[in-house]
């Protein structure tokens, strides 16, 4: 009887150094093209100076965003346009509660061709959808892990998209 292949909900990643983020960066942008439609829904979770927005910074220079990338902290919500995508970065560290999201007209940013990526979601809890994939960034003893996990059947396809591409570099 032959085993049934199913697809990984989890993968992780060691990205000590700035390169290995840029890489993942890149593979889970390649993952949402090849996705081709939307709404996408990532939240990024971390203890300050994790690597959130770095990452992000990598996601939307795979997409092709050729500018800077602040941390959206103050503005909660950055506008960009990449890749055929839409794209929302936003940051709810300095959120108060979760009903705020409303005044971001983030609802409106939950159709069509359209890439969420939310830091700090935790701080939003209740205001935002199940996102599709969720991503946890650990810093221990100097040593960067990044966790993907998908909680939705888009996130799963995403995540067995970026181990088959991890597994062919690897």
């Amino acid at each position: 009887m032959a085993g049934v292949a199913h697809a990984p909900t989890s993968v992780s990643f060691d990205c000590t150094n700035e390169r290995a983020t840029e890489r993942l960066g890149a593979t889970l942008a390649g993952a949402v093209q090849s996705l081709g439609d939307g709404p996408v829904l990532i939240t990024l979770s971390g203890e300050l100076g994790a690597g959130k927005t770095t990452l992000v910074r990598a996601i939307l220079r795979g997409l092709g965003h050729p500018g800077t990338v602040p941390s959206p902290t103050y503005m909660l919500l950055e506008p960009y346009e990449a890749g055929g995508w839409a794209i929302a970065h936003v940051d709810c560290y300095r959120l108060q509660r979760a009903s705020d999201l409303e005044n971001l007209g983030l609802r409106d940013w939950l159709s069509g061709r359209r890439l969420i990526l939310v830091e700090w979601p935790e701080n939003a809890a209740g205001g935002l959808p199940v996102a599709d994939v969720h991503i946890v960034i650990e810093m221990v003893a100097d040593r960067r892990t990044i966790d993907l996990r998908g909680a939705t059947e888009k996130g799963v396809a995403l995540i067995a998209l970026i181990a088959r591409q991890a597994g062919a570099e690897g």
